[in-house]
């Protein structure tokens, strides 16, 4: 899977465009509150990154700012935005409804106009068929018939971890071309499809080595 995606011929590393994403939120932000330009070292103290990394970044997607005012605030989200966003839109489902599928949902819904949620997988009989947040609950049945139907490009995939790789297929045959996996069985998709895989465990592992670390002096 490359992890680069490609703007004006050149490739944006993943990481890069995590940053891009992080540096929007941040901004819109301080656009709400008034501000109308902002420095690299603000925007580094924001995302707790350096302001070398920042610029780096900046300069990449071709965009530069002043001595005197730094960044014009709007302009850039702008730039950030025709790199980061479907003109299109893209649509999203999620797979597997419980807590932490509602969770997203809850958190995710209604924040990109871009990017939409249009559909819930679970097998619940208690849940298909219902909706949540506005967010109707198809049984996993019909799960290559709605991502057609709906030309779904994205899954959310927060089902139990036995059945991870099963659903990961079918969603890969079914026109999945970017996953993003929450469950804690590692999967393994075509060149063509974007995965990222979230493993909780291993988070929490690397946040307690440096809680250990730092304690141990």
């Amino acid at each position: 899977m490359a992890n680069t995606t490609t703007i004006q011929s050149r490739e944006i590393p993943a990481r890069t465009i995590a940053r891009l994403s992080q540096y929007r939120r941040a901004l819109l932000i301080c656009l709400q509150k008034g501000e109308t330009h902002i420095f690299s070292h603000k925007i580094a103290a924001l995302q707790h990154v350096t302001s070398v990394q920042v610029r780096r970044d900046l300069m990449l997607i071709g965009f530069s700012g002043s001595l005197k005012q730094g960044y014009n605030i709007h302009r850039l989200i702008d730039v950030i935005s025709e790199i980061l966003d479907s003109k299109e839109g893209i649509n999203v489902a999620v797979v597997g409804l419980g807590n932490f599928g509602r969770a997203i949902i809850n958190y995710f819904n209604g924040k990109r106009s871009s990017l939409t949620i249009v559909a819930a997988f679970d097998n619940d009989s208690n849940k298909i068929g219902t909706e949540f947040n506005d967010i109707y609950c198809y049984s996993p049945y019909r799960l290559e018939e709605i991502i057609k139907n709906k030309n779904i490009k994205i899954a959310i995939l927060t089902v139990p971890p036995n059945k991870a790789v099963e659903v990961a297929n079918r969603l890969v045959n079914a026109g999945i071309t970017g996953i993003l996996n929450y469950t804690s069985t590692p999967i393994n998709v075509p060149d063509h499809v974007f995965l990222d895989e979230y493993d909780m465990i291993t988070t929490l592992e690397k946040a307690a080595f440096f809680v250990k670390s730092m304690s141990e002096g």
